[in-house]
């Protein structure tokens, strides 16, 4: 097999079963990890551009990817918007939150996937019941996920200051921690479009 359909393969399998499948519940978890390669499947400029001061302090990491979404993706991507605003958070906790959405679940409300599933994660951020994140019906109410990610992210000393991908990541304790950095334009980008109507 073609060793570049081979990676795009297990990278989009990673993306959506293992990344947050890992998850070890809604606690402040610390880890050290190494180096991953986690280039992106799908890597194309934004169309737009948001405000980098605000939305991403720190600029991108790496190549950025990019899909297209639906009007159920759009909607998932509002509702953590909401979500953010209904926390009292602001702007950039929804673009770590909406960024680490992409990677786990590519915005998509998963229920259980069967062989592909990792565990028993669910939802846009593929959290765990058998974790503490809640119930299989919580978990996959994006209001409550959400509210349950960012429970998580506000345990993190100094998240404000956080690459996304270091955030994410220690909120998720993924396999591939790494891979996170590729959506934060278009979660910047989704937030600096939503964040004012939503």
């Amino acid at each position: 097999m073609n060793t570049t359909i081979l990676r795009k393969s297990v990278l989009g399998i990673a993306g959506l079963a293992f990344a947050g499948g890992l998850a070890a519940g809604p606690l402040n978890h610390h880890t050290t990890s190494g180096t991953v390669d986690a280039r992106p499947v799908a890597a194309a400029q934004a169309d737009t551009t948001a405000d980098g001061g605000k939305l991403i302090p720190h600029g991108v990491q790496g190549a950025q990817s990019r899909i297209d979404l639906d009007a159920e993706q759009t909607a998932n991507a509002k509702a953590i918007i909401a979500a953010t605003k209904k926390a009292g958070l602001d702007e950039r906790a929804a673009v770590i939150s909406i960024g680490t959405a992409l990677q786990e679940s590519k915005l998509e409300n998963l229920g259980h996937l069967g062989d592909r599933n990792d565990h028993d994660s669910l939802g846009l951020f593929q959290q765990r019941p058998s974790s503490g994140w809640g119930s299989p019906e919580q978990i996959t109410d994006p209001q409550y996920a959400t509210t349950a990610f960012l429970k998580g992210l506000r345990q993190v000393d100094g998240w404000q200051d956080m690459a996304l991908t270091d955030a994410a990541q220690t909120v998720q304790v993924s396999a591939y921690p790494d891979a996170y950095a590729q959506w934060e334009q278009q979660a910047a980008d989704l937030v600096a479009q939503h964040w004012n109507n939503s």
